[in-house]
């Protein structure tokens, strides 16, 4: 399963770095209504909450809904193997930013045409030669990489910037050394991570190779501190003059600053030889001076050797470092593929149980994952009774009935856990019709017989529907309501249908239906209604609509509330 996840990656491009993130492309689902894919949206952003990059969002499109019993199984096992991780670190990664460039101009040169319009298209500094003046303009670069190159080949190796390759693949591989510097922080980070996840081999492959990224491989002498040398050296030389007896020709030798005594010269060489300076930097007279034009030319060869040593060390690594583009790739799908590990982790370990693939749909125990201290509820449908009347209070939880049955079926086919002890059929197809919120359209009771028609029916077929009485006339509701429900469940669907006209459909429920009830108790001490949301099985529940409106009388006291209360309680004295 991993394996197809990081393929999954790769082909779409999948990046931690991706500032937008991408909309999940939408495929052949068990999900039929828009209300049906509405409320697993809101699972896959619930589970998706502790992703911290934007694209690991787009790993669910390798869970396509409707999948095989033994994919499904696949994919539980999957979860079920998910070490516990903590992806908090991720949270300090940005987008790689190159900071590390060649100290030195470099530049490919070539005689082969083939090969220029290649690396032309490599995007390397590339020159061809045709003429013994292009060699000739070569003085100005600090690091000459030679490739196919016979014409000028001797020419060349007078060079001493000339790097002479092999093969294309060696070609300017600074480019390799800049692109992972701009890593350097993710891979120092994960390298010494806490953790026995692919992702850190990964990371301490490539932790030796920032190396080149760091200082120069050869320290340069300044100016000014070779001034402080001479300088060092004369007041050493000072010292030496006071301690000994000069003839009278070395002395106006010395005076006339053509030479040194013996014993000076001694003394200078030493320090010339501790200095690790060559001899010819220095004029060897009294105060000692610095041959300037040697000088020049010495820094140059040393600015020569720091970059040919540097070019040189990188070449050595050459067999690593073309593998940088793929390596780095490799790394880039191990941070997204970790981040969906660790954020779904973080949901696996709240859960119970996998739920279990049955001929009936049942649940135990189960809380809604899109509720906080949401009530454990149990709920059923077996081979009596493959429908559901649902009756009860408002607010007291039909519709999070609803919407929970959806969850739970989304879970399963996702393969992942629940809470409580889930039964499920493997649906393919689900319809939801939620409860119609908005004004009575005057084609909605059409448009709803419509969407009912064209229902595919079957054991595998799941209807979810909320109050739809109220899209007609309550007269011929509960009659729809009941017909509904004898038509689908003779094509043995399974059904819930939630409804206020629990009085009118209880005296003529077809056979294989059952009427359930969501009772309200009562109020808390703070108006709340006191609702036991698992259903009653087999038993009628009110709505209850007075409780309500002594709820709103007296937490809002508005004289409107206030009436409607005092009118109900008078009626019930009655």
């Amino acid at each position: 399963m991993q394996k197809e996840i990081l393929e999954y990656i790769r082909k779409n491009q999948i990046s931690p770095f991706n500032k937008e993130r991408r909309a999940l492309k939408s495929s052949i689902s068990l999900f039929k209504t828009a209300d049906a894919k509405a409320v697993h949206a809101r699972v896959i952003h619930e589970l998706s909450s502790s992703f911290i990059f934007k694209d690991t969002l787009a790993l669910w499109q390798c869970f396509p809904l409707g999948a095989s019993p033994e994919k499904i199984l696949e994919r539980q096992k999957f979860f079920q193997s998910i070490p516990e991780i903590d992806t908090f670190l991720f949270k300090n990664f940005s987008i790689p930013k190159p900071f590390w460039n060649p100290n030195y101009g470099v530049i490919i040169v070539t005689e082969d045409e083939k090969t220029f319009l290649r690396l032309k298209e490599m995007e390397c500094p590339v020159k061809f030669l045709v003429h013994e003046q292009d060699v000739a303009d070569l003085e100005s670069y600090d690091l000459v990489q030679v490739i196919e190159c016979e014409q000028f080949l001797r020419i060349l190796e007078q060079l001493p910037q000339s790097i002479f390759l092999g093969s294309i693949e060696e070609v300017y591989l600074e480019r390799h050394v800049r692109a992972l510097s701009g890593w350097k922080n993710i891979i120092e980070s994960l390298a010494t991570w806490n953790s026995s996840s692919e992702i850190v081999h990964a990371a301490q492959e490539l932790l030796p190779l920032l190396d080149l990224t760091r200082s120069s491989l050869v320290k340069m002498i300044s100016y000014e501190e070779i001034q402080g040398i001479i300088e060092e050296m004369n007041e050493n030389l000072a010292e030496e003059i006071k301690k000994i007896t000069l003839s009278g020709e070395a002395l106006l030798a010395l005076l006339d600053k053509s030479s040194l005594p013996l014993p000076l010269k001694n003394s200078l060489h030493q320090a010339i030889l501790a200095s690790g300076l060559p001899e010819h930097l220095f004029i060897e007279r009294f105060p000692v001076t610095l041959n300037e034009e040697e000088f020049e030319i010495y820094i140059k060869k040393q600015q020569a050797g720091q970059h040919t040593s540097l070019a040189e060390e990188i070449r050595k690594k050459a067999d690593f470092l073309v593998k940088i583009p793929e390596k780095l790739q490799y790394l880039s799908d191990l941070l997204i593929l970790t981040d969906f590990i660790g954020g779904i982790r973080k949901y696996i370990i709240t859960a119970s149980s996998y739920p279990i693939i049955d001929e009936y749909f049942s649940f135990y125990l189960s809380t809604n994952l899109l509720l906080e201290e949401a009530q454990p509820i149990s709920f059923e449908l077996t081979s009596d009774h493959l429908c559901s009347i649902l009756t009860g209070a408002n607010s007291g939880g039909k519709t999070t009935l609803l919407e929970h049955t959806l969850q739970l079926v989304s879970l399963l086919h996702l393969g992942l856990p629940v809470s409580g002890t889930v039964h499920c059929p493997l649906f393919r197809e689900v319809y939801y019709f939620a409860k119609n919120n908005g004004s009575l359209s005057k084609g909605a009771f059409e448009t709803l017989l419509s969407q009912l028609a064209s229902i595919q029916p079957g054991k595998s077929t799941l209807i979810l529907a909320d109050e739809i009485e109220s899209v007609t006339e309550p007269g011929v509701a509960g009659m729809i309501i009941c017909a509904t429900a004898r038509y689908f469940i003779e094509k043995n669907c399974f059904m819930i249908l939630a409804t206020h006209l629990g009085q009118e459909v209880q005296h003529q429920i077809p056979l294989g239906a059952r009427i359930d009830g969501i009772e309200a108790k009562g109020l808390t001490e703070t108006f709340e209604l006191i609702v036991d949301h698992t259903p009653i099985l087999g038993k009628l529940a009110h709505s209850t609509p007075e409780l309500i409106i002594e709820r709103l009388a007296h937490s809002q006291k508005e004289p409107y509330f206030i009436h409607l209360y005092e009118s109900l309680k008078k009626e019930k004295i009655k």
